[in-house]
């Protein structure tokens, strides 16, 4: 498969900048891979495609304020700091992103706050966008963390061109957010109720979370015509003893188990066994899913609507056949689903 599979004309007024008024009122597009019918439905008729023992795998990280904006020493231009991941809590140094980047040089100092109370500098370039910041601050770890959280901001994707509101910092986080980590939110989730997973476990649906800290490389533009020469950032994963319990259970009783977005079914394909089982599993993945792919563990998908040329749309069309997604595709377009992060959702069974 190459990169020019994946392109289509998404029309701008079909990404969402805005989420459905309530979590579970996003409309669903259920597909039946085996019977190839595609079906229109609200999110929380999601209950009917589940019984009892079936299986919802849920990413639960939790997207920390990342975006930061500071002023440049001397000349006080307003710089956006984007936090990747921290690379050591002692010496405070982070990979991030600025923008504009052609004026951040090494050894820059920036200003956080009215107040100046937090202050970093640069000390190395990593990409042309990228930078490794010491941060310099008074207090002790927890109180740093604690400033980041209070200066940083909601980390909306940039497609988003509204400025960030107060519900950003709630509907931009899963209801079973945990383990903080992630730069974006594993978006598939986003449209599960308090009120609907209530309802799935009572008619004895069980859950298992995995952990995978959305970074950046999930959405990083492919720039290879030829997908096997793309390569994903690594992403901090972990699936516990009980998770891999659970998830085992159902494959052996072949019941349904769905991975709640590329996140979570990235995190499973990442840590199989040689007999198709999930082994539990903590560290990094840079696992790159595109057709021809033969998936192990799930056997259905929640997800969103995504853009043309990512990954996302790649592994989604691996999962349910690439005709079958263009098909799909061009029926969201006609039906005005809404595309991307606060988008609407699909089924994949």
């Amino acid at each position: 498969m190459k990169l020019s599979n994946f392109n289509f004309e998404l029309p701008e007024e079909l990404l969402a900048e805005y989420p459905a008024p309530n979590r579970d009122e996003a409309r669903l597009m259920v597909l039946n891979r085996k019977e190839k019918t595609i079906e229109h439905k609200m999110f929380k008729d999601l209950i009917d495609y589940f019984n009892e023992d079936d299986v919802l795998v849920l990413n639960n990280t939790k997207v920390f304020p990342a975006r930061l904006f500071g002023n440049k020493e001397k000349t006080g231009a307003r710089i956006e700091v984007f936090l990747l991941r921290e690379l050591n809590p002692e010496t405070r140094l982070w990979d991030v992103l600025v923008d504009p980047a052609r004026k951040i040089r090494i050894g820059n100092k920036l200003y956080f706050g009215d107040d100046e109370s937090l202050v970093a500098e640069v000390i190395d370039n990593t990409t042309s966008r990228g930078r490794t910041l010491r941060f310099l601050f008074d207090g002790s770890y927890e109180e740093f963390r604690n400033k980041l959280t209070e200066l940083g901001e909601t980390p909306l994707p940039k497609y988003i061109k509204r400025e960030v509101e107060p519900e950003d910092a709630d509907r931009y986080q899963t209801i079973f957010a945990k383990n903080e980590g992630a730069v974006a939110a594993p978006t598939a989730g986003l449209h599960f109720s308090k009120h609907l997973l209530k309802r799935l476990e009572i008619k004895g649906v069980n859950f298992a979370e995995v952990t995978l800290h959305v970074g950046l490389g999930t959405f990083s533009p492919v720039e290879v015509e030829d997908l096997s020469k793309h390569k994903m950032d690594s992403e901090e994963m972990s699936v516990n003893d009980a998770a891999a319990e659970i998830i085992n259970t159902g494959i052996n009783r072949k019941k349904r188990v769905c991975a709640v977005g590329t996140t979570a079914m990235r995190a499973l394909e990442s840590s199989v066994s040689s007999d198709h089982m999930l082994n539990p599993y903590s560290g990094w993945t840079n696992k790159f899913i595109f057709p021809p792919y033969d998936f192990s563990i799930a056997n259905a998908m929640v997800t969103n609507f995504h853009t043309p040329k990512s990954t996302l749309l790649m592994m989604i069309s691996a999962f349910a056949g690439h005709d079958f997604i263009k098909e799909a595709y061009a029926e969201a377009i006609k039906e005005k689903y809404r595309f991307y992060t606060y988008g609407d959702a699909m089924l994949i069974i």
